[in-house]
């Protein structure tokens, strides 16, 4: 990827080029039941025809087209029937409205789904941006009605903020189309069971760079626009990425957008419970989210405990949880010891010093919230027949469990170094970051024998 796009929005004409094989592959099997055809010849970057003019596209062109580096982006060459409109967004986010809780609960706080709808009515849908999101659709549906669900939350927090609907049609804009770089991944990656390899964790890294620069090339939308799509994975501490900005240096759209992912994703992801864990890890993480869009949101995540729930799950989960991370934290201590002088003096060691700052955070939010596990002996004690105040433990657990897999995630993303173990620290830190990547919420924690130092 091109480091200068990625860190200025603003460079001059972008041509987008590489469709890889995701993509391609998307593309070719809608092709299968939607009629796409050539509307002009398809050739390679070296002038060689592969596809004549007017000729209908399906799966079994798919292995001529990945042959070869193509002249141009293969969708600058087709047509579909059924193309992505306004109008269509519209009406799906009618129904998402009347049927969605997330949306229900907007609904109900603003007091007029046509507020929410009228900034998508103005969203203007450049034809190659409109042919990727009739792929997202047809191919990807899930991450279609995300973009959907999560152009209506931006929407929102901006409206509560204080901008008119009018202003609020480029955020939609941007929210809509945040994802598009999502269609050149392996779509095997949304499987939560699914283990992403080195290479697959930049590309989810730069997906963020891949939507802007694809949303650049359609010469349609405003600068303000792409750097939106480019920070919507920003944190407002540095912590996110591709560029690790912070603060003010993230725009005004970039931060309702970033909010807006995250709670879009909490209501996809977590059927039980969605609003409490949103509410639990907006608090544990405050310094990670523009608190004035956050305290728009917190009101609206009720308590959703049911009175009532039984009591045994509970207690299983909250034991398993506490186990895994005294395991885990018992287990990078014995690193730490270990090679303490290696990593703190060493700039080869930048994975271990991260990784020990992020144990070091999360270790103080959960003391701060009274729920470390050197200190829920006596938590256990007082909350063991109090099903609400168990199940308030079981999701701080919880969200401390998914931390503890950002900062192994993010350690492996950010030094390759440590997943092929060039040296004693980068192996003690794949085999700490391999036996969390193991940790099940509801199984009982086994951490390995930790490398002896050299």
């Amino acid at each position: 990827m091109n480091e200068k796009m990625a860190q200025s929005p603003q460079s001059d004409s972008v041509e987008w080029r590489d469709d890889g094989v995701h993509y391609l592959r998307a593309v070719t099997d809608m092709a299968d039941h939607c009629l796409v055809v050539t509307n002009e010849a398809i050739y390679t970057h070296k002038g060689i025809k592969l596809v004549e003019k007017g000729l209908r596209i399906d799966s079994r062109m798919y292995e001529r087209l990945a042959l070869y580096p193509l002249r141009y982006p293969v969708d600058w060459h087709l047509s579909t029937d059924h193309l992505v409109d306004v109008a269509e967004l519209e009406a799906t986010a009618r129904e998402q409205c009347r049927t969605v809780e997330l949306l229900q609960r907007l609904v109900r706080s603003i007091g007029d789904a046509e507020r929410l709808l009228a900034p998508v009515r103005g969203i203007v849908l450049a034809p190659r941006i409109a042919f990727k999101l009739t792929v997202m659709r047809e191919q990807r549906h899930e991450l279609f009605i995300h973009s959907l669900q999560m152009s209506m939350v931006a929407i929102y927090l901006a409206l509560q903020s204080g901008r008119t609907e009018r202003e609020c049609v480029p955020l939609a804009t941007a929210a809509l189309l945040h994802d598009l770089g999502m269609l050149y991944m392996d779509p095997a990656w949304t499987d939560a069971s699914y283990r992403l390899t080195g290479e697959e964790r930049k590309q989810l890294v730069a997906h963020s760079v891949t939507s802007m620069l694809m949303v650049r090339s359609a010469d349609t939308y405003s600068q303000a626009v792409e750097l939106a799509i480019l920070e919507h994975h920003e944190r407002m501490d540095g912590s996110g990425y591709p560029r690790g900005v912070q603060g003010r240096n993230i725009s005004a759209m970039g931060q309702v957008l970033m909010l807006a992912e995250v709670i879009a994703a909490f209501f996809e992801k977590f059927p039980e419970l969605p609003g409490q864990r949103l509410s639990l890890m907006l608090r544990m993480n405050h310094q990670r989210y523009p608190a004035p869009l956050v305290q728009i949101i917190l009101p609206l995540l009720y308590d959703e405990i049911e009175p009532g729930m039984p009591l045994p799950p509970l207690q299983a989960e909250v034991g398993h949880s506490v186990n895994a991370l005294a395991a885990a934290f018992q287990m990078w201590a014995t690193l730490s010891q270990a090679f303490p002088a290696l990593w703190q003096s060493m700039p080869d060691h930048q994975a271990a010093v991260f990784v020990d700052a992020g144990i070091g955070q999360l270790q103080k939010q959960l003391a701060e919230a009274g729920a470390h596990p050197d200190q829920q002996t006596d938590l256990w004690s007082c909350l063991r027949d109090d099903a609400q105040g168990m199940k308030e433990l079981a999701l701080v657990n919880r969200e401390a469990l998914w931390q503890l897999q950002s900062i192994v995630d993010k350690c492996l993303q950010q030094w390759p170094s440590v997943s092929r173990r060039e040296n004693a620290v980068d192996a003690a830190v794949a085999q700490w970051c391999e036996a969390c990547m193991q940790i099940q919420p509801d199984q009982p924690a086994q951490m390995p024998p930790v490398l002896q130092a050299p």
